[in-house]
């Protein structure tokens, strides 16, 4: 069991953690509860959460949804976290007081005041950037940033059909899709969401409840389509999607938002790839170390990418911030005693950007 200091300088063996013990709704089966401050392995952090950022993906593991590895219950659900290191296992020294974003351990322990954090997918963020946009970069700027420069290579001069516009990670496509210099096309499903997509710099912003996305980009490139489709949707948009892609464009497998379920079944038709004469291009947000990406290879056949990549993005990612080309959109920043309810609005669509829990915890 770790010893922590908190901001008054009262040591610790606890932590509140929101926690599961049966899958349901969040404000049904989410639990805030006193537990033990958990412990780093060989190859780990521990990080004292300042903020916490909620993604969609968290939703799986409060409801029960698609999941590869479904946790033990009970469990503490929350994928991303923010905040400083305060105790390392062996190999991670290094990191001790380091301000950093990090992706939890399998994907599940960060709606707690203390989370442990694989090393290799820990990075630094300096004081310059504060919060709540601190805590907004890792998740949405490192997708759009695998997404559009290293699966795609985006140049200037192209365009790109981005999905989602208002969110996380459509926010932040559409800024550096900009800041590379293409022509946007961001869909949403609001007047209100348009004109964020608008701010953000989408030449054209759709929304898709009134209008037919496909044929706004025919008619807008005089029937070539987009050079890259940004699709983090997945089912609901991808046959739509699939005709506005020009010939020898590139198509962004991002995520499966409007239904998860067929991330795991028979769901493409190859004579439809073919037909399009377009490439179709897997994008995943797992860093690991170069002897586990050999292992992860042989074992499973997956391509995961180094560390080294992630801290390239991480770099981009924050010369864009400081620049101003580039900001990160929070749309809400809920205290950490209301996160079920931040996560229910989300879920409902309810919410623009990122949703950043304040977890507010402290290191002396």
């Amino acid at each position: 069991m770790t010893d922590t200091t908190t901001d008054t300088g009262v040591t610790t063996t606890e932590m509140r953690a929101w926690r599961v013990h049966e899958y349901g709704s969040p404000l049904d089966v989410l639990r805030l509860e006193q537990v033990p401050v958990p412990e780093p392995g060989p190859g780990e952090v521990l990080i004292a959460v300042q903020a916490i950022p909620l993604n969609l993906n968290d939703l799986e593991r409060i409801t029960g949804g698609n999941m590869m590895a479904p946790p033990t219950f009970p469990y503490s659900p929350g994928m991303e976290v923010f905040g400083v290191v305060t105790a390392c296992g062996l190999g991670t020294e290094a990191l001790l007081g380091r301000r950093v974003a990090a992706i939890t351990r399998q994907a599940h322990g960060g709606f707690a005041e203390y989370a442990i954090c694989p090393a290799t997918g820990v990075f630094e963020v300096p004081d310059d950037i504060e919060l709540p946009g601190a805590a907004a970069l890792l998740f949405p700027f490192h997708l759009a940033w695998l997404g559009l420069v290293d699966r795609a290579d985006l140049r200037t001069g192209e365009t790109v059909l981005i999905h989602a516009g208002a969110g996380g990670s459509g926010s932040s496509a559409i800024q550096l899709a900009k800041q590379i210099g293409a022509t946007v096309f961001a869909t949403c499903g609001s007047a209100e969401k348009t004109e964020l997509c608008r701010e953000l710099g989408a030449d054209f912003a759709i929304d898709y409840t009134t209008e037919d996305f496909s044929e706004v980009v025919l008619a807008a490139t005089n029937g070539r389509g987009v050079d890259v489709v940004f699709d983090n949707v997945g089912e609901a948009v991808m046959e739509a999607s699939m005709k506005c892609v020009a010939y020898n464009g590139r198509y962004l497998m991002m995520g499966f938002a409007s239904n998860k379920v067929v991330a795991d079944e028979a769901f493409i038709v190859p004579r439809r790839i073919a037909m399009g004469n377009f490439k179709l291009c897997g994008v995943l947000l797992n860093y690991t170390s170069d002897d586990m990406i050999a292992l992860l290879k042989g074992a499973m056949g997956w391509n995961v990418a180094p560390t080294s990549l992630g801290e390239r993005a991480m770099r981009e990612i924050l010369d864009g911030v400081r620049s101003g080309a580039m900001h990160p959109v929070v749309g809400a920043t809920p205290a950490f005693e209301e996160l079920p309810q931040a996560i229910t609005d989300m879920a409902d669509r309810a919410t623009v950007g990122r949703v950043i829990v304040m977890a507010g915890q402290k290191t002396s």
